[in-house]
């Protein structure tokens, strides 16, 4: 089956045949994952791209089932950091060569935070003379908001679509207007329209999730011609309505193994696009990042937010790197990542090849 890969046109998939990939184990798992990894070196290197990431906001208006920060959680700590805070991590970043920020959030809309974003976003272009890179992840916006803050200075965008299968969305989220599958798709649409690079992403593992889901994600992926993606594996918050279905799912090694095929995948299919290595995926296994980079992933997002705030970001269970400072975690990124025979991407915004390559043509 895997020798059958080389021979075929990254847009000739079906969702059964990546189903059937995601299903493999030991020896051609191993040569999927080799595959994976010969495509991305050959087609956008083995450099790795730091975004410092500042969890700006836990305050949210939606209540998604799944997320340790939804609105009816009433068992932490609402706080919003300051905007000296803010541009002092943006500073430390800029002074130890990372080209670009990570601003991420809990969701709202409301004209106040609107324009607080638009502000912090004129003051952290300030910064090394427009020099730092803004990827913003805050959530569900109006199309002239996205036109807003992408004047104002960002230039990637992160929204999650969390599952592309409208049915499985509709089960991790409550039946109302805000939660709305379609809004969400528009709001893709309309990052894409603004000109943001754009980036969406799913969790694995969740609850009623099959194979033949995930297969379908990768493909809503390549046909929304996203140029970043984010995802990993779904842990559960002991705080939401969907840990009553903790007993009924794979076991957290086996979301992570099913992640890095869902990472290897994608970048065969999409081999110029951004992946991210995410966090959930080193809670799960200390190696964890590492090896999505091994086999296709390209981003890491190494927390830069106060240590007062991370006890109150905990969108699930057992978040790792709550008190480890950016020192402890350079040091060891930088480590882990020359063992897997890549280098780090200083004072480089490393946008996705995908994306450029589409602005040029």
């Amino acid at each position: 089956m895997i020798n059958g890969l080389r021979n075929r046109l990254a847009d000739s998939f079906s969702a059964s045949e990546l189903s059937a990939l995601l299903a493999l184990e030991g020896k051609e798992k191993e040569q999927l994952f080799e595959y994976a990894a010969e495509i991305k070196k050959r087609e956008i290197g083995n450099k790795v791209y730091f975004r410092g990431l500042l969890e700006y906001a836990n305050a949210c208006s939606k209540d998604c089932y799944y997320c340790g920060i939804r609105k009816s959680n009433t068992g932490i700590q609402r706080y919003q950091m300051e905007k000296e805070e803010v541009l002092k991590a943006a500073q430390y970043a800029y002074e130890n060569d990372f080209a670009s920020l990570v601003i991420q959030s809990g969701e709202r809309s409301d004209s106040r935070f609107v324009d607080q974003i638009e502000e912090l976003l004129k003051d952290l272009k300030k910064i090394g003379n427009g020099t730092l890179g803004i990827t913003l992840s805050c959530g569900e916006q109006t199309k002239e908001t996205y036109q807003r803050w992408y004047a104002a200075g960002a230039h990637r965008y992160l929204l999650r679509i969390e599952a592309s299968n409208e049915k499985l969305y509709h089960r991790i989220h409550p039946q109302n207007d805000k939660h709305n599958f379609n809004k969400r798709i528009q709001s893709i649409y309309h990052l894409k329209e603004v000109g943001f690079q754009t980036g969406t992403g799913v969790m694995i593992g969740l609850p009623f999730q099959t194979l033949d889901d995930l297969a379908n994600d990768l493909l809503f992926f390549k046909a929304m011609d996203i140029d970043m993606v984010g995802m990993g594996p779904y842990i559960e918050h002991q705080e939401t309505p969907l840990y009553q279905y903790s007993s009924q799912i794979l076991p957290l090694k086996d979301r992570l193994d099913l992640s890095l095929k869902m990472v290897a995948l994608l970048r065969i299919i999409m081999p110029k696009i951004n992946i991210a290595a995410t966090t959930a995926m080193q809670t799960i296994d200390p190696q964890g990042r590492e090896k999505a980079i091994a086999i296709g992933a390209n981003v890491i997002m190494p927390n830069l937010t106060p240590l007062k705030y991370r006890d109150d970001y905990l969108l699930y269970n057992n978040k790792i790197g709550l008190d480890e400072t950016f020192e402890t975690q350079k040091k060891d990124l930088e480590a882990n990542i020359q063992r897997i025979d890549h280098s780090i991407g200083y004072g480089e915004w490393g946008d996705s090849k995908h994306y450029k390559e589409k602005k040029r043509n």
